[in-house]
């Protein structure tokens, strides 16, 4: 089993960047892949970005390409958001999940474990 905790949201003005952390707990966090979602108010939950156990492989949404960063650190058991020029748009709860497998890494079945979150808000 694969504990996650979500941490680095906060209030930000637009333009600017975070980088969120997702911190597992678990001896075998290197086997699973992560994925980031975001749900904003009155929204469903959706993907943002995901990379493969040995970070050999990552992918992202449309919304956040060329703006965000998936990395991990196994020895950290630990996976990072890293988010640029963000947009008012960008204002949602993020949460990241654990899979085995990448091949429904786009949808929230496709994931096992889930953290509980951390508010970011971007400021126009």
């Amino acid at each position: 089993q694969v504990q996650l905790v979500e941490s680095g949201g906060r209030l930000v003005q637009a333009g600017g960047s975070l980088r969120l952390s997702c911190a597992a707990s678990g001896r075998t966090f290197s086997n699973y892949a992560i994925g980031w979602f975001r749900q904003a108010p009155g929204k469903e939950r959706e993907f943002v970005a995901a990379i493969s156990g040995g970070s050999t492989f990552t992918y992202y949404a449309d919304s956040g390409k060329g703006r965000f960063t998936i990395s991990r650190d196994n020895a950290e058991n630990t996976v990072y958001l890293q988010m640029n020029s963000l947009k008012p748009e960008d204002t949602a709860v993020y949460y990241c999940a654990a899979t085995k497998t990448l091949g429904s890494r786009t949808r929230i079945s496709g994931y096992d474990y889930w953290g509980q979150g951390t508010q970011v808000t971007v400021s126009s």
